[in-house]
C-alpha cells in the first residue's frame, strides 16, 4: 500500500514487484542478488484516480505507460533492495502528485498598441544597423565612359 497524499492511497492488488538483477558494476554481488526493483502500477483500473489525472500521468508517465494501462518502473539506484523499493514507490507517488495537479488554463491576450509600435521601431532600427554594415553599391550609370 502506498500513501501518495491524504486523499489517494494505491493499494497492494494495483502494484506488483518483481526484483531482478542490476545492470552495471557492482562487483560480485551483481550476479548473484537480485537487487533491482520493477514496479509495477496498474493506473488505468486504478479507482483511486480519476480520469482526468489518469489521461496527465499517462503523458507524464510517457515510455513507462504499457499498452494495458501500467506504469513501469526500473529502480535499481541503491545497491539494496529495499532501498530501491523505496525509491520506487517515491517515484510512482511523484509522479502521481504532478499529474494531480492541474495546468492552469491559459488566458489570451492581445498586445497593446504601443508595444506593437515598440516592436516595429525595433525592427526599423535593427534592419538601418544591418543596412549600414553593407557595401556600398556600385554606381550602375555609365557616366565614367563618357
Amino acid at each position: 500500500m502506498i500513501r501518495v497524499n491524504q486523499d489517494i492511497v494505491l493499494q497492494d492488488w494495483e502494484l506488483s514487484e518483481t526484483f531482478v538483477r542490476a545492470s552495471g558494476p557492482g562487483g560480485q554481488n551483481v550476479n548473484k542478488v537480485a537487487t533491482a526493483v520493477e514496479l509495477r502500477f496498474e493506473a488505468a483500473r486504478s479507482p483511486a484516480l480519476a480520469p482526468d489525472v489518469k489521461a496527465r500521468l499517462k503523458r507524464i508517465a510517457g515510455r513507462r505507460w504499457t499498452r494495458e494501462g501500467a506504469i513501469v518502473l526500473r529502480v535499481d539506484t541503491h545497491r539494496s533492495q529495499a532501498m530501491n523499493r523505496a525509491a520506487a514507490e517515491e517515484r510512482l507517488a511523484e509522479m502521481i502528485r504532478a499529474a494531480l495537479v492541474r495546468p492552469k488554463k491559459r488566458i489570451r491576450t492581445r498586445p497593446t498598441l504601443a508595444s506593437k509600435r515598440r516592436r516595429i521601431e525595433a525592427k526599423t532600427r535593427r534592419g538601418a544597423i544591418k543596412a549600414m554594415r553593407r557595401s556600398p553599391r556600385a554606381d550602375t550609370s555609365d557616366d565614367a565612359s563618357g
